[in-house]
């Protein structure tokens, strides 16, 4: 045979596959019927266990074997999201434990972050709530939690990531901890600057303070001099030291926002290598609401520990055709080798195709939860 020839053989058993795939989802939507009827769960693992088994007994070789159950996962899986989708259609799983709001209520709310005044959470509160904001601040990110969850503070913001630094781990897993949700975001670029008292001259300095993250970000500058490096708890504190003593041989490395805030003369701007670096920060609050205009879904879950299971999880994005921008992975305590997963993707829990994605997820994972939509 040619391969034309074999070309059209193909095409003949595909046009086949195609019409009992089409006949089979019929059938489920009778499966789905029935489910809706008698409020059975859609996901019956032990029955898909036991139909991958029969269908890899009908192969001839080990090959085929592994394939069969791979195409069979992949058509069960389709089956169970035009379940999901039929009994969405008919008033199943409607609501989500999120109220929509208009706006948030932030014109007498008291706002907690963690560092000092200066920080450049502190500058991200500014730009998010305004000037006049009543706030505080705490010495951890868990402190700021524990201050929203009770009932202290109404809002908290926290930084969750930095465009070179990557993730802050923390954060994501004091989100899972606590029962606080993301309901805003404000990004923040860092600009480094190198700051002293009033007068002060470069040749004057001879100690520079700052965080050491800000230090190391800021090492091809400070490599060009013979300055002692001393690191500090954050940038705010070394802007607040070097204000407090008026030492002209001290400067510190901090936000623009800080030398404003305590009196100092910004020497030289953007001593950090990368001009691009900013950090995203999150708007938390303990209640379980979202905005009306609300376009992006932080959500995390656990899967089993076994092959395809994450793909499994995914695909419910693509069925649903929701864009996914983010995906982290944090390990889970006391369980070797097992994660939890934190995806960020675009829509809101109004949208249809959001609910549907995840009633999926929820059905399908281990101990998914909603982060927030903002």
């Amino acid at each position: 045979m040619d391969l034309a020839e074999l070309r059209g053989q193909l095409d003949e058993i595909d046009a086949k596959i195609v019409e009992l795939y089409e006949k089979r989802m019929e059938i489920s939507k009778g499966v789905a019927q029935y489910k809706i009827e008698t409020g059975k769960k859609v996901l019956d693992k032990t029955r898909e266990e036991e139909k991958i088994q029969k269908v890899k007994a009908l192969t001839h070789n080990e090959f085929n074997s592994y394939g069969v159950a791979e195409l069979f996962e992949q058509i069960m899986a389709m089956s169970r999201k035009l379940q999901y989708q039929m009994i969405a259609e008919n008033g199943g799983y409607n609501k989500l434990p999120f109220i929509k709001v208009d706006d948030l209520e932030t014109e007498k709310a008291r706002v907690v972050f963690q560092g000092a005044e200066g920080a450049y959470s502190h500058a991200a509160m500014m730009q998010y709530f305004g000037d006049e904001v009543n706030s505080f601040h705490v010495d951890t990110f868990r402190d700021a939690m524990i201050a929203i969850d009770e009932g202290r503070a109404d809002f908290a913001v926290l930084p969750i990531e930095n465009s070179t630094a990557g993730i802050v781990s923390e954060i994501y897993d004091l989100l899972v901890e606590f029962e606080n949700y993301i309901v805003g975001e404000q990004v923040i670029k860092i600009e480094h600057c190198l700051m002293a008292v009033p007068g002060t001259k470069i040749e004057d300095i001879k100690t520079v303070y700052s965080h050491p993250q800000s230090l190391m970000q800021s090492a091809r500058y400070l490599n060009n001099h013979s300055w002692q490096q001393i690191s500090m708890q954050n940038n705010a504190f070394a802007a607040k030291k070097v204000a407090e003593e008026q030492d002209k041989t001290q400067a510190a490395i901090a936000g623009e926002h800080a030398a404003k805030l305590y009196g100092l003369e910004v020497l030289e701007k953007g001593v950090n290598q990368s001009s691009t670096n900013s950090t995203r920060f999150i708007i938390v609050t303990n209640q379980k609401i979202f905005k009306e205009d609300a376009k992006k879904v932080s959500i995390c879950f656990e899967v089993p520990h076994e092959s395809g299971s994450l793909y499994h999880m995914l695909s419910h994005f693509i069925f649903n055709n929701l864009n996914m921008n983010k995906i982290e992975s944090r390990p889970i305590e006391d369980r070797n080798w097992e994660y939890r997963f934190f995806i960020d993707f675009d829509g809101n829990l109004s949208d249809s195709a959001v609910k549907n994605a995840l009633r999926g997820l929820r059905e399908e994972a281990r101990n998914m939860k909603i982060l927030g939509n903002y």
